[in-house]
């Protein structure tokens, strides 16, 4: 099965999942759960947005990165798992937002990928989330994602 057809049942067409930037794994399966690496709002290997969200960029694009960072979650998990009925659902977002120093809004800028994991997902995109502020991230993205997730039953090691 490719991943146009495991993802057709989102009912959102999926990017290509961007490629690690270090020595490590996109995603980890064990027993269980699934662990999502950080993702940030990179479409077609270019960082879409940079800077501080308050000073270099808007809330609104604030939103829009962490939208964008919530499709690649979605397009790591889809290429982890064998199919999406193996899916059991999003158990907790953590989402850093780089910010101006005074901005506290994080909460706000994060609802762009929460809607999404609602949207793409249903019940299955309920999850917990905890917002964390930082001067600066990695690459100077604006927003980054780590996400955990539950499978239905367990998946072999050798599978993702």
């Amino acid at each position: 099965m490719t991943a146009q057809n495991k993802s057709a049942g989102l009912g959102i067409a999926l990017p290509d999942p961007p490629p690690p930037a270090g020595d490590y794994q996109p995603v980890m399966i064990r027993g269980g759960f699934g662990f999502v690496s950080g993702q940030v709002p990179v479409r077609d290997g270019r960082l879409l947005f940079t800077g501080r969200v308050g000073i270099e960029l808007t809330p609104e694009q604030g939103r829009a990165a962490a939208e964008i960072a919530a499709l690649n979650v979605l397009a790591q998990i889809d290429k982890a798992l064998p199919s999406w009925d193996q899916f059991g659902g999003l158990l907790r977002v953590e989402g850093f937002v780089a910010s101006a120093s005074g901005f506290t809004n994080q909460p706000e800028i994060l609802d762009g990928a929460s809607r999404l994991f609602a949207e793409a997902l249903g019940e299955l995109g309920q999850h917990s989330r905890a917002a964390f502020s930082v001067e600066q991230l990695p690459l100077n993205a604006s927003v980054e994602l780590v996400v955990t997730f539950a499978t239905q039953t367990q998946i072999p090691a050798s599978q993702n």
